[in-house]
């Protein structure tokens, strides 16, 4: 199945003639093209373009804009991405000329009110994680993930015990950690759960060692469940002589209940595109700000943030640290980013973030309670900001959690994460953030239960769906083996959405 709805490309639209633009005549002298780019670098025929007035070409990307699926357009309850709703007004405070317009090679005295915002950011960041510093240049969570690795290395080498080579990963960790790890040329040594979905602490005791460097939590994990021996945990992993490192990926839980410094943890990264105000997904934009404990500040990345001068009032970027692991991306971050979040912080305060983890909270047990008898749950406990059933039940009636994922999107609700985490068998990972109604919440609950009477009157229709999006159930293995990327002429040997001939 392909194309459900029919849609023009725009190579396809278009007669020749129409204009979208009408540009003035040229005012100024001009040099021939020929005396700027050699000759042999210009083309020898016109390009072959379409040509569309300007309400072709407004409608045309407006429909385009209109088949996505987004936040701003229907629930979105992807587990452990935080796909809330975000504040306009944050927008609105990165496209001020004084932030938007500005270059980062900029002499430092003109650009004072960005530097000071990066300060004040850091500051709140550090608050909220409850350590010391904090770097805001990873790109985006993995990149934060590889960087404080790197801090963790360094850390150790520098402490004369190079030959820790291993990080402990518990078996329902994101993927990203041991990718980042083992990027960072770590071995990756994995820990089981244990039957109430937490870090088996007895597993946990065994495989630490004078060869350990540190473990990768997510605290609450995966499972949307909290590490109930966190502490233990902590003292096990320092007695050892390695570190903790904080994935914040499931941060929206915790904000203003506790912090992960106050766990034991000693590197945290922010996933400040998921919980603090940017919107994220399909491929940015994104910040993984880390901040650390005072042992590995010496290690961070150049440039940090400093305030000096006579007045104590003159921010720069500092970047004589000779302990420094270097710079690990280009200038100093995704600022915009950083604009978004220092605003959202700043408006919602502690207490509206501490609210915003409560009501996460409370929306995730509100859901789970009402579909725990109609779907499994492995794990009967109080969840934190998400929770993950298994549809285990509906795939003894041949209807899998792919299945039940894709008929949701034939109800305007984008499919939660499915198959993940790969400890408990056809997942689905639920999380509905603190910015959708009650109303909403019933909706969705309402739609879960049409769909589990559907797997048994109408099996069919879950192993076919989606019947009303813009794509229809795709041949997934072709999609995968032989995507296609590009727009191809009609007729050609690449029409097809899924690669079939």
């Amino acid at each position: 199945m392909g194309i459900n709805q029919q849609f023009p490309l725009l190579m396809e639209l278009g007669s020749p003639g129409r204009r979208a633009y009408s540009l003035p005549k040229l005012d100024v002298p001009s040099r021939p093209i020929e005396d700027m780019i050699p000759r042999d670098f210009l083309r020898q025929d016109p390009a072959s373009l379409p040509e569309l007035s300007e309400l072709e070409v407004v409608r045309h990307y407006t429909g385009l804009s209109r088949r996505n699926h987004g936040v701003d357009v229907g629930f979105y309850p992807l587990g452990s991405c935080t796909m809330k709703y975000n504040p306009k007004v944050n927008e609105d405070l990165a496209f001020l000329p004084g932030f938007a317009s500005i270059h980062p090679y900029q002499p430092e005295e003109t650009v004072q009110g960005a530097l000071q915002l990066m300060y004040q950011l850091e500051q709140a960041l550090c608050e909220i994680a409850g350590l010391d510093r904090a770097t805001l240049s990873p790109a985006a969570g993995a990149h934060g993930e590889l960087t404080g690795l790197m801090l963790i290395k360094a850390y150790h080498e520098a402490g004369g015990e190079g030959h820790r080579n291993e990080i402990v990963v518990p078996d329902a960790a994101h993927g990203t950690n041991p990718a980042s790890a083992a990027m960072c040329g770590y071995k990756i040594v994995e820990v089981p759960s244990n039957d109430r979905g937490g870090v088996s602490v007895e597993h946990l005791k065994g495989l630490i060692g004078p060869k350990t460097a540190g473990l990768m939590l997510t605290n609450p994990n995966t499972l949307g469940l909290f590490e109930e021996e966190i502490l233990t945990i902590s003292e096990l992993v320092h007695a050892a002589g390695g570190l903790l490192y904080y994935d914040g990926a499931n941060a929206n839980a915790i904000l203003g209940k506790c912090r992960p410094g106050d766990m034991g943890f000693d590197v945290v990264h922010f996933n400040i595109h998921k919980t603090f105000s940017t919107p994220h997904g399909g491929g940015g934009p994104g910040s993984g700000p880390i901040a650390v404990r005072d042992i590995l500040v010496p290690f961070l990345p150049t440039p940090t943030v400093e305030v000096g001068g006579s007045d104590e009032k003159e921010f720069f970027l500092h970047y004589d640290r000779p302990q420094s692991i270097g710079q690990v991306k280009g200038f100093y971050g995704n600022f915009l980013v950083l604009v978004r979040a220092y605003g959202y912080i700043r408006s919602m305060g502690s207490d509206g973030l501490r609210q915003a983890s409560e009501d996460a909270v409370l929306s995730a047990n509100y859901l789970m309670e009402q579909l725990k008898d109609i779907y499994h749950l492995p794990y009967d406990r109080v969840c934190k900001h998400e929770f993950v059933l298994s549809a285990t039940n509906q795939k003894k009636q041949g209807v899998t959690a792919q299945d039940i994922a894709k008929r949701l999107l034939d109800y305007n609700i984008h499919a939660p994460t499915v198959y993940f985490p790969l400890i408990v068998e056809e997942a689905l990972m639920i999380e509905p953030t603190e910015t959708e109604s009650k109303a909403e919440l019933d909706r969705f609950i309402d739609v879960m239960v049409a769909i589990a009477r559907e797997v048994t009157e109408s099996p069919e229709q879950l192993r076919t769906a989606p019947h009303h999006t813009v794509v229809g159930r795709l041949d997934e293995t072709q999609a995968a083996r032989h995507p296609i990327v590009r727009w191809h002429a009609p007729n050609s040997d690449a029409e097809s959405l899924n690669g079939d001939e």
